[in-house]
């Protein structure tokens, strides 16, 4: 599978993120994306000034390094995680 480089599929991840309970900031600055736990809380740092391939590549890569618990996510977010897992990007 492919995954396709729009706004959509940014939501989509987004909200992945968020039903696994993390927070994710878009940040100006010259550092790139990634994520770290803040006094107990998950939160990703997404670099504001990259582009909408960069953002999606960026949230992809940190959900195939972390763990993500499958239990709290719906059916559908649950076959998006899995397929991004399971493929490349391009």
């Amino acid at each position: 599978m492919s995954l396709p480089m729009t706004n959509h599929t940014l939501e989509k991840l987004e909200q992945l993120f968020a039903a696994s309970g993390y927070k994710i900031r878009y940040e100006k600055g010259n550092f790139k994306s990634g994520s770290c736990v803040l006094e107990h809380s998950k939160v990703v740092v997404i670099n504001r000034f990259s582009n909408l391939e960069g953002k999606i590549q960026a949230m992809v890569n940190l959900l195939r390094r972390g763990e993500t618990d499958l239990s709290v996510l719906d059916e559908k977010q649950k076959q998006f995680y899995l397929s991004l897992t399971q493929s490349e990007l391009f």
